[in-house]
């Protein structure tokens, strides 16, 4: 399990593109037969790229958790973007499609991932928060989500935002998680900006073919940065950051907050006239 540790925006100031690289974008993280995870110390979320091959993945806990299994003081959703796949709770096996989800509550001791056909392997990816509460498992699908239509053609940004662990879908501690699908010709994502000091997120962009790229702008608003993005990478975006993107072709992300509370509309609204 890979560690990052926190930064502060007066050092996130000074950073080069190496040094950005290394604190905020997670890469290769879809590795065939292979559990990756990255524990953030942001509000402490783990992320993970979960691709099985012909054995069942078995996600366990250790010593960076201080627990005897994963799921001990934790709550987590995962979402399929790849082909057909299973999540296996406790000995109960969900079938997860592409793009469908599932919601895994505090206290599951038993916990595996596999793909239904390993030629054409599930590709799961996983955020998982620290939980107060155990809440039950539930499984949703792409058309069970909320749907939030925003932005517009004029602006390059309409989208339509697939909210999955959700407040309207389901009761969660403190995990939201959702996947933000943009029109045709649209690519820009989250443009006005903002940012919500109460909860960080985290953004995996994928959907894009080999050589495109988003341009994800992070920062506070008055001193911007980018990092430049490939298919299926990770941006970690602490609370005091901005997170916004612009692709160079169309693409699809999943966003995820922990933090403070899960009110989706609790946000900083940044005027485009301050940003710099």
């Amino acid at each position: 399990m890979d560690i990052r540790h926190p930064v502060h925006p007066d050092h996130a100031k000074i950073m080069d593109t190496a040094d950005l690289r290394r604190h905020f974008l997670i890469t290769d993280l879809f590795q065939p037969g292979k559990l990756n995870l990255t524990y953030s110390h942001y509000d402490r979320i783990i992320v993970g790229g979960i691709c099985p091959g012909k054995e069942e993945l078995v996600l366990k806990g250790g010593k960076e958790l201080g627990s005897e299994y994963f799921l001990e003081g934790r709550e987590a959703g995962v979402i399929n973007i790849g082909e057909a796949g299973w999540v296996k709770a406790d000995g109960t096996r969900y079938d997860l499609g592409p793009r469908d989800a599932i919601y895994l509550g505090r206290g599951i001791k038993e916990l595996s991932f596999g793909s239904v056909d390993p030629s054409k392997p599930a590709k799961l990816y996983l955020n998982s928060g620290p939980a107060h509460a155990a809440y039950p498992t539930k499984r949703i699908t792409l058309q069970d989500a909320k749907k939030v239509h925003l932005g517009s053609r004029e602006e390059s940004n309409e989208r339509t935002i697939n909210q999955y662990i959700h407040p309207a879908v389901l009761e969660a501690c403190q995990l939201s998680m959702g996947m933000t699908l943009l029109e045709p010709g649209c690519v820009w994502n989250t443009m006005p900006c903002h940012t919500h000091e109460r909860r960080m997120e985290v953004y995996f962009y994928f959907d894009l073919p080999k050589d495109g790229v988003v341009f994800h702008y992070m920062g506070e608003p008055e001193e911007t940065r980018h990092i430049v993005v490939r298919n299926e990478e990770v941006v970690l975006s602490p609370s005091w950051s901005l997170h916004s993107g612009v692709g160079t072709c169309g693409y699809t992300f999943i966003w995820g907050m922990v933090g403070e509370n899960k009110t989706f509309t609790d946000m900083d609204n940044i005027p485009m006239s301050v940003l710099k």
